[in-house]
């Protein structure tokens, strides 16, 4: 697993010459509600293993919680799981709250 803080992953999502990745946004439906990363996929922590052949194991993914803890459980379940290309998003959406979009709630 990998680990990519807030900047990282902004420039990475403005680069038009690298493909982007998945973000999988691991809160639950009402944090999701508060605040996400445009064009990120809610699948709640405890829905990913019942959901697990909706993603694609050979896709990049981000995963996003509220400060990483949660997200990196999930990267590591999906690693053990054959997921290759596996991201945690350092300090979650909190950190982009801060680094990245300011405007963005934070909770």
């Amino acid at each position: 697993m990998e680990h990519i803080t807030a900047l990282e992953l902004a420039d990475w999502l403005a680069d038009d010459a690298r493909p982007s990745p998945v973000l999988l946004d691991v809160r639950e439906n009402w944090e999701y509600e508060t605040c996400h990363i445009a064009g990120s996929t809610l699948m709640p922590m405890n829905t990913i293993p019942a959901r697990i052949d909706d993603l694609d194991e050979d896709a990049a993914i981000v995963c996003i919680c509220h400060h990483g803890a949660r997200s990196m459980q999930v990267a590591a379940f999906l690693e053990r799981n054959g997921f290759g290309k596996m991201t945690n998003l350092t300090g979650g959406i909190h950190a982009w709250a801060v680094q990245v979009d300011g405007s963005m709630p934070k909770y």
